[in-house]
């Protein structure tokens, strides 16, 4: 259905406002949504919410919508990002209505008289094929995740047949279908949403892991992180390190996922990663060892200690298996470092400018300021914005650069 000119001249002059006010219209939108509908809290993801990223990712996809109403495919990217999300969580065609009654009600509670019915309306009407959008893309990903040759309907459970320590605070858990049954395929860089129902939470408790092991294997590796024990960071993997053993079962949907490496190109490939950030790059480069890449491959990681690094030697033997291959590590502290792939601390720009050639495709994973940092630092060194690729564990935010990230 295609808007009017009225109608996208009245979203478009409402940009200044959501730029203003988008955070608080979205924070009051979930407050209510969930007051009236409680049983999507075991769709969301809780810890986002108290950290307040939920609502700065929905206000970025609103304010982004509203600027391009009359453009929606320069968003599109940005939709596939967030659907793929969606069809992990298992967000369906029923849940948009729902979500539409409370984004108007919210952005006229929070406007007040300036919310004219003309606003509103306006605002309904785009709603109506902005969530069409959302809904079309979204049945492509599960018709495809159902019907492909091992997939499955929402969440299936899988058997926990190994777990790892791979450093103090990351463990590795190898999974398989408990049903006996094949796992379907997947790219490197996705991930799968790890569904628990813990004893004594009211509702179900959903996280996205990045799948740490290259495709191809007869089994899904997911490395988690133990985050601090205190509400609500940590509960998911402090359960999953403390409760979940081999033998157990979690339930997990069909992987998804669009930061993927892409195996046509051929130019230098740099992975750039900060604590537990350097999970989806496993699979890359087990990826691209097994494929025998004769591409310029630079494996760069920055962890606080020596204690927390995770992968370490398999980086290094998976390396120099390649004909064209190496690796990188630093430590916060300097004085932690040792052996000849050691870079002093943070990764500057310098190290960097010695070590990424121009036409470097650098894909980029790890904490909020980590990545903030990493991206400006390889825009400074000129490495075209189409060769920088992101990817942000939970809701994307804005890293406050010339695009925003939704």
């Amino acid at each position: 259905m295609a808007l009017s000119e009225k109608t996208i001249d009245i979203i478009q002059s409402t940009v200044p406002v959501l730029e203003v006010h988008g955070v608080t219209i979205t924070s009051v939108f979930y407050k209510n949504m969930f007051r009236n509908h409680p049983e999507l809290l075991n769709i969301f993801n809780h810890a986002n919410q108290s950290q307040g990223r939920q609502q700065t990712a929905l206000a970025n996809m609103v304010y982004a919508a509203a600027k391009n109403i009359d453009q929606l495919e320069n968003v599109l990217p940005a939709v596939k990002q967030v659907a793929h999300k969606h069809r992990g969580l298992g967000v369906k065609p029923e849940h948009y209505p729902i979500v539409g009654e409370h984004l108007l009600g919210a952005i006229k509670e929070v406007l007040g008289d300036a919310a004219t019915d003309e606003i509103i309306n306006a605002w309904a009407e785009a709603y109506g094929v902005i969530a069409q959008v959302f809904i079309d893309v979204e049945a492509d990903m599960y018709k495809t995740s159902e019907e492909q040759p091992g997939g499955w309907e929402g969440f299936k459970e899988l058997k926990v047949i190994d777990k790892v320590k791979e450093s103090d605070v990351i463990t590795s858990f190898y999974l398989k279908a408990k049903d006996g049954k094949g796992l379907p395929a997947f790219e490197p860089g996705q991930y799968i949403t790890v569904r628990l129902h813990i004893p004594g939470e009211k509702y179900a408790l959903n996280r996205q892991y990045s799948l740490s092991c290259a495709p191809g294997h007869d089994y899904y590796r997911i490395s988690v992180k133990k985050e601090a024990d205190h509400e609500p960071f940590g509960k998911v993997s402090n359960y999953l390190h403390e409760k979940v053993n081999v033998g157990d079962t979690i339930e997990a949907s069909v992987p998804a996922g669009d930061f993927t490496l892409n195996m046509k190109e051929t130019a230098p490939v740099a992975f750039i990663s900060g604590g537990v950030g350097l999970t989806p790059f496993m699979s890359m480069l087990e990826t691209l060892v097994k494929k025998d890449s004769k591409r310029d491959i630079t494996f760069i990681h920055s962890a606080r200690h020596e204690g927390v690094h995770a992968f370490g030697e398999d980086v290094k033997n998976m390396t120099e298996k390649l004909e064209n291959g190496r690796f990188f590590y630093g430590y916060e502290n300097p004085a932690d470092q040792h052996g000849g792939h050691h870079f002093s601390g943070y990764i500057t720009k310098e190290f960097l400018e010695k070590h990424i050639a121009k036409d470097t495709i650098c894909y980029v994973c790890g904490p909020v300021p980590f990545l903030k940092s990493a991206v400006l630092m390889l825009k400074d060194l000129g490495i075209a914005e189409s060769n920088i690729r992101y990817e942000f564990f939970g809701p994307a935010i804005n890293l406050q650069m010339d695009k925003t990230a939704v």
